[in-house]
């Protein structure tokens, strides 16, 4: 089971590639960053996480750019979007993002997706909230399409873009890894049906790991193999027993959530992740 970390990178937290290199040099497999253009004052939507929403969430750094930092002082580590929020964003943009970052990191990067939960921010990107995901799937499928042909077109019916040239081409192939944030069961389905990984958040009053028999069986009415979708657990608490029982159910990476806090608040933090893999 392999062990990374993620963080909300904000001008007053450490700094994003300040984190993946006291990351990698703990023997930390991954760092992940989340997303969010902006969050609207009207507030309509509610947090999944609680009543009030962080402030950090609508202070965080673009994630591309977060990575492309932390892709040029690190050698080994993934760098991963936890998520990207593919609604809200071009494809061809985005496309071209994802594989400059996979070019600048030689191939690290873990494209992490989700649909998100705030209505108010996707209408003020043009996006409506009951067809996002419907969105999210075109979007990703036309993003494979550039990353794998030389001459790349897409018709579906949101997205559509005539033939085209677009370049660099991302170094992983046939392109980074996607792996599709959400609960279950929708989450797992649309993991299932387009991804390369399914990554859930861990807590919030659901035992993710008593799903896993229930999203095996959907792999295998899919005709996959549970290695053709591997789980990614999302904001894990630091606990040895939670550990263990990942790994024990057969969860391929957890990711630990880390305060937003500057260097002296989270070097000890991970330090003590370090400490549990190591024992783990």
């Amino acid at each position: 089971m392999r062990l990374g970390v993620t963080m909300f990178p904000t001008d007053y937290a450490i700094p994003p590639h300040e984190l993946a290199a006291e990351a990698e040099a703990r023997g930390f497999e991954s760092v992940w960053f989340p997303e969010h253009s902006h969050i609207p004052t009207s507030r309509k939507s509610p947090w999944p996480g609680g009543a009030e929403l962080p402030k950090w969430y609508y202070d965080s750094y673009d994630p591309f750019v977060a990575m492309g930092a932390a892709a040029v002082v690190t050698k080994t580590i993934k760098l991963g979007t936890g998520v990207c929020l593919v609604v809200q964003r071009d494809p061809i943009h985005t496309a071209k993002e994802v594989a400059t970052v996979d070019r600048l990191s030689n191939g690290r990067l873990l494209f992490g997706v989700g649909g998100g939960w705030n209505a108010e921010e996707m209408a003020d990107h043009g996006t409506a909230f009951g067809t996002r995901f419907k969105l999210m799937r075109e979007r990703v499928e036309a993003m494979k399409a550039i990353w794998t042909s030389s001459k790349p077109k897409y018709a579906g019916d949101l997205v559509k873009f005539d033939e085209m040239m677009q370049w660099p081409k991302p170094v992983q192939k046939p392109h980074p890894p996607i792996i599709v944030g959400g609960g279950f069961p929708q989450g797992a389905r649309r993991a299932v049906a387009y991804g390369d990984g399914w990554m859930p958040i861990g807590g919030r009053g659901v035992d993710t790991l008593a799903l896993l028999a229930p999203f095996r069986e959907m792999l295998k009415a899919a005709g996959r193999a549970e290695s053709d979708v591997p789980v990614t657990l999302f904001g894990v608490g630091m606990k040895g027993d939670e550990l263990k029982r990942a790994r024990d159910a057969g969860i391929d990476r957890v990711v630990f959530g880390v305060p937003v806090e500057p260097r002296d608040k989270v070097l000890p933090l991970l330090d003590k992740g370090a400490a549990l893999m190591r024992e783990v």
